[in-house]
C-alpha cells in the first residue's frame, strides 16, 4: 500500500489538476449530480495520492465535517431570519428606501457598499446570508437581473473577508508580518473599495446580460413574501434586526483589541459576537419585530422558520462535499507541494506574497489557508530581508490578494454562490470565478500601486 508521500511533486500537482478537469466535466457536460461527483472525484484523488486508503474516507469526512459545522448552522439560522425579514415586508421596506436614495439605475452600487460595510466584521457565509434577500427583494421590486444585482454583493463581502482585519486569516497574516493593525485597514479599504467597484457593480453589468438564469429559484421564492403587506415595518427597525449580528460582531472584535485575554467581560463579548450566537440572538429578537410585532401568531412563525429550510438541504450537502474535496487536496500534500514549487521562484517581497497565496488558493480552494499558510512561508523571508524592504501592511494586503484569486469547484464558496442563484457551473465559472480574479488582481495591482507611494 503506497504512503501519504508515494505521490509528490508535479505528479501530484497533475493529479490535482485532472480531479479539478473531471469535476467539471462530470458536472457541466455529463450533468451527473454535483454532490455524487464531489465524493467519487474526492476519493478517488486521495487514492491516486497515496494517501492510506484507511485515511482517505475519514479525510473527506472531517472536511465534510469541518466545513458544515459552521456553515450548516449559519445557513439555517441566517434563512429563518431571511425568511422573516421577508415577510414581514422589511426586506421590502429596505429595497423600497435603497431604490429611493439610489434609483432603480444605481442600487447595484448602494449593494456593493452596503456588503462592503456589513462584511467587515462578519463571516463571508454570515454576510451573505444576511443580505441575499435583500438581493431577492429588489431584483423582484425592480426587474433588475440577479446577476447585476449578486455580483456586487459577493465582491463587497469578498474583498473585506480576503484584506480587511479583524477577519481572522487578515489578522494572523498581521501577526506574521508584525504589520499595524490600525494601517492595514486604512490601506486595505484604500485599496479594496477600487477592486470591488471594479468586480462588482462595473464587471456585474457586463456580465448580466450574458447569464440567462432560470426562471425558477427556489431559494429566491423560498426568501419572499407569500402575501402582500400594505403596512411596512420601519427602515430603522428593519436595518437594526437585520444589523444586529453585525453589531454583536464588531463588539467582539473591539474586545479583542481593547481588553485582557480571560476577563469577564471580554469572554461575555466574543461569546455573544460569536456568528452562530450573534445570529440565533438576532432571530430571536425578529421573532418580535418581524413575527409578534407584525400580527404573526406563533403557528405562522413555526411554519415560516421550518418551511424555508426545505431548500438548504441540496445546497448544505454539495457545500459540505466541497468542504471533503478540499481537505482531502490538503491532506494529500498539494498545498505543500504548490508553497515549495512558489518559493523558488525567486520573486519581489510583493509578487511572492501574491504568488504563494494564489497557487495554494487555487489548488486547495481555501482563501483562509491560502492567506495563513503564505502568510506563515513569506514571513521570515520578509524578516531576512530586513525592515526596509517592504512595508508589512502591504505584504499582508499582497497575501490577502492571492488568495482570493480564482475560486472554483474546489471551493465551499463556488458552491454556495451557485446554488443560491441557481446558475449552472459554467455560469458560475463566468461570474463568481471571474470576479473573484478579477478582484485578486485589481487588489494587487492597487497595493503594488501603494508601494510607490507609502
Amino acid at each position: 500500500m503506497p504512503s501519504a508521500a508515494a505521490v509528490a511533486g508535479p505528479q501530484l500537482l497533475l493529479y490535482a489538476l485532472l480531479a479539478i478537469v473531471a469535476l467539471i466535466v462530470m458536472i457541466a457536460r455529463y450533468k451527473v449530480n454535483p454532490f455524487v461527483t464531489l465524493v467519487i472525484v474526492s476519493l478517488a484523488m486521495g487514492v491516486a495520492a497515496g494517501m492510506p486508503l484507511d485515511k482517505v474516507v475519514g479525510s473527506f469526512q472531517t472536511g465534510v465535517g469541518g466545513v458544515l459545522g459552521f456553515i450548516a448552522v449559519v445557513v439555517a439560522l441566517g434563512t429563518m431570519l431571511g425568511k422573516l425579514l421577508a415577510e414581514s415586508g422589511g426586506a421590502e421596506r429596505i429595497a423600497l428606501t435603497l431604490i429611493g436614495v439610489f434609483g432603480e439605475k444605481r442600487v447595484h452600487w448602494a449593494i456593493m457598499f452596503v456588503a462592503f460595510i456589513v462584511g467587515m466584521p462578519v463571516f463571508f457565509q454570515v454576510g451573505f446570508v444576511l443580505l441575499v434577500p435583500l438581493v431577492f427583494a429588489i431584483a423582484k421590486r425592480t426587474g433588475t437581473s440577479l446577476i447585476m444585482l449578486g455580483v456586487p454583493l459577493v465582491a463587497g463581502l469578498s474583498i473585506v473577508h480576503g484584506l480587511v482585519p479583524p477577519h481572522p486569516a487578515a489578522m494572523l497574516a498581521v501577526g506574521a508580518f508584525k504589520a499595524d493593525v490600525g494601517l492595514t485597514i486604512i490601506y486595505a479599504v484604500l485599496v479594496g473599495l477600487p477592486a470591488a467597484a471594479l468586480a462588482g457593480p462595473i464587471y456585474g453589468k457586463w456580465i448580466a446580460p450574458k447569464i440567462i438564469l432560470p426562471a425558477h429559484n427556489p431559494l429566491a421564492e423560498t426568501l419572499s413574501a407569500t402575501g402582500t403587506r400594505e403596512d411596512l415595518p420601519s427602515f430603522s427597525t428593519s436595518v437594526l434586526t437585520i444589523m444586529l449580528p453585525v453589531f454583536l460582531m464588531i463588539g467582539s472584535s473591539i474586545a479583542d483589541l481593547t481588553l485582557a485575554a480571560g476577563t469577564p467581560s471580554r469572554q461575555i463579548l466574543d461569546f455573544i459576537g460569536n456568528p452562530v450566537i450573534s445570529l440565533l440572538i438576532a432571530l430571536v429578537v425578529a421573532f418580535w419585530t418581524f413575527g409578534f410585532h407584525r400580527g404573526f401568531d406563533h403557528e405562522k412563525i413555526l411554519a415560516f422558520t421550518t418551511d424555508c429550510l426545505a431548500p438548504t438541504a441540496t445546497i448544505l450537502l454539495v457545500i459540505g462535499a466541497g468542504g471533503g474535496f478540499n481537505r482531502v487536496l490538503l491532506d494529500s500534500g498539494v498545498g505543500k507541494a504548490i508553497a515549495d514549487l512558489a518559493v523558488q521562484l525567486h520573486v519581489p517581497l510583493l509578487v511572492l506574497a501574491f504568488v504563494v497565496a494564489a497557487v495554494i488558493r487555487v489548488a486547495t480552494g481555501s482563501a483562509t489557508v491560502a492567506l495563513t499558510t503564505a502568510a506563515g512561508i513569506v514571513a521570515p523571508i520578509a524578516a531576512a530581508a530586513g525592515a526596509g524592504a517592504v512595508r508589512p501592511e502591504l505584504l499582508v494586503l499582497a497575501t490577502g490578494a492571492g488568495s482570493i484569486i480564482l475560486s472554483h469547484v474546489n471551493d465551499s464558496g463556488f458552491w454556495l454562490i451557485k446554488e443560491y442563484f441557481n446558475m449552472s457551473v459554467e455560469q458560475t465559472l463566468k461570474t463568481w470565478t471571474a470576479l473573484e480574479t478579477i478582484l485578486a488582481l485589481a487588489a494587487f495591482g492597487l497595493t503594488l500601486l501603494l508601494s510607490t507611494i507609502v
